[in-house]
């Protein structure tokens, strides 16, 4: 093997082989590790394909470049005669000179192209286990797209078939189970709920490469959707035959972990170089549109002039460094939150992608948008889809607020008497740029209600600084742009009512738009008639206005990152004080005088305190009907650890009670109910349990009992 590669292998912990672990996730994008025993892979990832006998690129120099993982042919191998031999002899491994993962594939998609195979289901994992791969592959049946249903019927039922038979002869090694079904949404369901149930320790997605040929990308996300809704959690799922950098951002979206291909050779043997965007034909450019460290030095000129053999390293290299530079690019978003940026960028650069894409946006899973946490540092790039974004759309529905039942006095407002000014045509901070108007207008008109209108909905003005309303990431003119031209009052309110509605759940029959860039006088003239006249002067103070909309502000935050309800938060307004920032806003939030919340600057949100978990816990169990956070129950192993500030790991968990979403607030309890701690989770309900490794939640302060 290679000995002056940068990077070592770091074989698993004992008992660990075959376990994945999530470092971090992004709905269902994930960061994670897989444990084999030779190698903690990286993932997501690509496996190049390498040819045993032909070797445009080696397997070490794959390892230098950065593919910790590769995949073989085992067939090949198993007919190749002297190097069956040496495969035997001295193991996969010393015959490729590499030091990485190695996964080798059962011969099925040479049968897909070539036609029938000459060795036996079992033989052939029994083969791939004696030569000392990593992960093998059991002979299921290809799915192609132009079989009849009963034919894909027929595929689904037999891989299923020869599963335990396959699981049997794999022993130890790790085995790959495959999910077939053809283009049936149904099928791909069925197929992957079946090979669940058995112990495989990878799924790939099997029969995709003839719809990835033809560009048919549509067809290729509904059966990953499909695939992926019955596919247990806990383990990689991997995306046979795809390695164009073009479909990694939508693919990791949706919870690839692995891929495959040879791409990065049969497209260098044919003169074209990938690039994150599509592909280019050599003979066509004069400049290379894309760069990589193997074209630094020589001109697309100079590289066709080249000896064939030359030629064709020379592109193999560049693609699979271009391949390995956009899976970084994937990976790094998934840790900066910015994935589905990258996704919708992509997918205009390809019809048949962006159609998959619209298909997608259209067809969210509920899962995906669930575990996509709503409020995060960081903006989101504004595109013409972006109320489809899932974070936008888990955000649309998380957002709960209800209107202060008092005024800046402490009077109470008859619903009746409500009033809706929508400010727009600014962006945010709202509370710079429109701050002083709104307090002048409730200091006047206790009854109004101000909602900020964001291109991606009505917020009221107590939450003008939460993420992502706030920190939408584009022109000035959005906020302009984006509102519809109006006739007259009554297209106004056939617009705006149902969204009014919406977010303050009951009627409201009056609602006056403002825009920001007009005359504050022409807007106090309206409401004067339609209101009456103002207040006489004195009667109210902007600061008071100002800290009555900061308390409420609170108060609804408490709401949205409590579950508490409304009962509750507003009941509590009178008894909160807060510590404040040098800029006037609040640190943090105190209940009689005991810290319960600390508000997040970056994002608007709220950050749990131990006490505040303790008031929390608290109130849920004084009122059973009370919904608070959701809670995880940890067994009584566990409990000093956690008690004493360590995270909860997956192992030690006994279930759950209320939505768990992941990168949001929950409670850890024991088996008797009792608070253990809190903090946040880094997983949903479906992977709570199902993982064996890993952190399942981030504890934020341990209770330590006295």
């Amino acid at each position: 093997m290679s000995t002056d590669s940068v990077r070592k292998v770091s074989p698993c912990k004992e008992g660990d082989h075959g376990k994945f672990e999530v470092k971090s996730s992004d709905g269902w994008a994930r960061l994670g590790l897989f444990h084999t025993n030779t190698h903690k892979l990286a993932t997501p990832t690509l496996l190049p394909v390498v040819n045993p006998n032909i070797q445009a690129i080696s397997p070490s120099e794959m390892w230098d470049i950065g593919f910790e993982a590769l995949i073989t042919n085992s067939y090949i191998i198993w007919k190749g005669g002297e190097l069956k031999e040496k495969a035997l002899k001295m193991g996969v491994h010393k015959l490729l000179n590499y030091p990485g993962v190695i996964m080798t594939d059962s011969g099925v998609f040479q049968q897909y192209v070539y036609g029938d195979v000459e060795i036996g289901e079992v033989e052939v994992v029994e083969f791939q286990r004696e030569i000392g791969v990593d992960i093998a592959t059991m002979m299921d049946v290809f799915g192609r797209p132009d079989m009849t249903r009963e034919e894909l019927e027929d595929a689904v039922a037999v891989t299923a078939e020869r599963g335990p038979a396959a699981l049997t002869a794999a022993g130890e090694t790790l085995l790959n189970g495959p999910i077939q079904g053809g283009t049936y949404s149904d099928l791909r369901e069925k197929s992957a709920f079946m090979m669940s149930e058995m112990d495989f320790a990878v799924h790939p997605i099997g029969g995709v490469v003839p719809l990835m040929e033809n560009q048919r990308y549509r067809e290729l996300i509904e059966l990953i959707v499909a695939s992926k809704s019955q596919l247990t959690p806990e383990r990689p799922v991997h995306l046979f035959g795809c390695g164009h950098p073009i479909l990694f951002p939508i693919c990791i979206a949706l919870g690839i972990d692995l891929f495959d291909s040879a791409a990065y050779a049969l497209f260098a043997k044919d003169d074209r170089l990938l690039t994150p965007t599509g592909t280019i034909k050599l003979g066509e450019i004069q400049e290379w549109p894309h760069m990589s460290p193997a074209l630094f030095s020589i001109t697309p000129a100079e590289a066709r002039n080249l000896p064939k053999e030359k030629k064709i390293e020379l592109l193999a290299r560049h693609n699979l460094q271009v391949t390995s530079a956009e899976l970084a690019r994937c990976r790094e978003a998934i840790r900066t939150d910015t994935l589905w940026d990258l996704v919708e960028q992509r997918s205009h650069a390809n019809p048949e992608l962006r159609e998959a894409t619209l298909w997608l946006y259209e067809n969210m899973p509920a899962d995906l948008v669930l575990n996509t946490p709503p409020c995060r540092a960081g903006g989101i790039q504004w595109s013409t889809d972006i109320d489809l974004h899932p974070r936008v759309v888990h955000a649309s529905h998380w957002l709960d607020w209800a209107p202060p039942p008092c005024d800046h006095f402490g009077n109470l407002i008859d619903v009746e008497d409500r009033f809706v000014v929508i400010i727009h045509g600014s962006s945010g901070p709202w509370r710079e740029s429109d701050g002083a108007i709104i307090s002048k207008m409730v200091r006047n008109w206790p009854q109004i209600i101000p909602l900020i209108y964001t291109p991606i909905g009505l917020i009221p003005f107590q939450l003008e600084d939460i993420n992502p309303f706030a920190h939408m990431l584009g022109p000035a003119i959005l906020w302009d742009a984006s509102l519809p031209e109006f006739d007259g009052k009554d297209e106004l309110e056939e617009y705006f009512l149902p969204l009014v509605e919406e977010l303050l759940d009951c009627d409201f029959e009056r609602i006056v738009l403002h825009n920001s860039a007009d005359e504050e006088e022409d807007l106090f003239e309206r409401l004067t008639i339609l209101l009456g006249e103002k207040m006489p002067s004195g009667e109210g103070k902007r600061s008071g206005v100002r800290s009555h909309h900061q308390r409420y502000a609170i108060c609804d935050k408490i709401n949205m990152f409590s579950g508490l309800g409304y009962d509750v938060t507003h009941s509590i307004a009178p008894n909160l004080t807060f510590v404040m920032s040098r800029t006037r806003r609040v640190n943090n939030v105190l209940l009689d005088g005991v810290h319960i919340f600390s508000q997040r600057l970056t994002d608007g949100g709220l950050s749990l305190t131990t006490d505040g978990a303790k008031w929390i816990h608290e109130m849920m169990v004084a009122n059973s009907e009370t919904v608070g956070l959701p809670e995880v129950v940890i067994d009584s192993d566990a409990e000093p650890f956690v008690r004493d500030g360590r995270n909860v790991m997956h192992g030690f968990i006994l279930g759950h009670q209320g939505l768990l979403r992941t990168g949001m607030p929950c409670l850890i309890v024991n088996q008797s109910g009792e608070l253990v701690a809190h903090g946040i989770s880094q997983c949903g309900e479906r992977e709570l349990l199902a993982f064996g490794k890993g952190i399942a939640v981030k504890t934020r302060g341990g209770i330590k009992l006295d």
